[in-house]
């Protein structure tokens, strides 16, 4: 963490007024200052000041999409931001193909206008909303999340959007739903790689209702202060911080909750590999490979290390209770 080097937060009078007794005092000051836990509590603001100051340069690209500062717990990682450069061209959105370059040079022919997303199931009252009215129906908020891949990548990205857990309580879930599942777009005529073999269509995934209640799961429209780019999940995605990346739908069509745990797009390709929860825990190997350390994008100098991967991707205090007593390991 950088400290300002001048300004402690004293007024300190000329250098020539300087006595040894007044540096005394001024230090005793300063020491009982920060025994109150006050000097903490400004450099945690301090702090929070500077990572959100880095959402002012915007890209450019894309129509402004402003959000406020969230208030919610653990919605401003502090980590340093990915460059909008790698965040929208380094990308798994397989509807565009397969490899990370393929969506941001195939998914300039998804049409994101008109857009709905119906909510239905196990609700009182179920809606299909245009994709205006999701805009407006709560305030949108800038959150720095950190984003971890299960191929062992990670990225920190500034997202718009507000919790779903907004929209969830506008539809009033029945007591019999314990389960969201999110039905993402699977149009032939504009996703050129839908309808290969990779995956089962339409691309679908699953949130425990409490999950999804959780105030970090956002229903995110943009990100770095834009409207999301196509290869990005336009124009609404989910974004679930604690969980590996694919988790978080992109290009959502429906929103539909159950009383059973549905079924989803990579756990119906390799439910070896890819469970239900799919928690970053670096105790918790891929098969394949370890998930112990990561790769941040940007980072990927000659001499640069991989980092060590924080359990729930470092929303452990947020999150972790809605584990509590499972078997991580057997719920993968």
């Amino acid at each position: 963490m950088l400290i300002p080097s001048r300004h402690d937060g004293f007024d300190h009078p000329h250098a020539s007024e300087i006595t040894p007794r007044s540096v005394y005092e001024g230090r005793r000051d300063m020491l009982r200052w920060m025994a109150t836990g006050a000097a903490g509590a400004a450099l945690a603001s301090w702090a929070g000041r500077e990572a959100l100051a880095q959402q002012v340069a915007r890209p450019g690209k894309l129509a402004t999409l402003p959000g406020a500062k969230s208030a919610v717990a653990g919605a401003i990682a502090m980590d340093k931001l990915t460059d909008y450069k790698d965040a929208s061209t380094y990308n798994n959105y397989y509807e565009f193909g397969v490899d990370k370059a393929d969506p941001a040079r195939n998914a300039h022919t998804l049409k994101t206008s008109p857009w709905t997303v119906e909510v239905e199931g196990l609700v009182n009252k179920p809606r299909k909303f245009a994709i205006e009215d999701l805009l407006k129906l709560s305030p949108q908020e800038e959150r720095i999340y950190r984003l971890r891949c299960v191929e062992g990548w990670s990225m920190v990205i500034p997202w718009v959007g507000y919790s779903l857990a907004e929209l969830i309580k506008r539809v009033e879930p029945q007591g019999s739903a314990k389960y969201v599942e999110f039905v993402t777009l699977a149009d032939k005529a504009t996703m050129p790689f839908v309808g290969s073999r990779v995956l089962d269509w339409p691309y679908t995934e699953g949130l425990r209702l409490d999950e999804a209640m959780h105030p970090l799961t956002l229903l995110a429209f943009g990100m770095y202060g834009e409207v999301l780019p196509n290869q990005n999940g336009a124009p609404v995605r989910l974004v679930v911080p604690w969980k590996y990346g694919f988790k978080s739908a992109k290009s959502l069509v429906k929103i539909r909750f159950v009383e059973k745990e549905p079924g989803t797009a990579w756990n119906k390709a390799a439910a070896q590999e890819y469970g239900f929860y799919s928690n970053v825990n670096p105790n918790v190997d891929h098969p394949r490979w370890s998930q112990a350390t990561e790769r941040r994008i940007g980072e990927d100098g000659l001499f640069a290390k991989k980092r060590k991967t924080l359990m729930f991707n470092g929303y452990e205090q947020q999150v972790g209770q809605l584990y509590a007593g499972m078997d991580l390991k057997k719920n993968y």
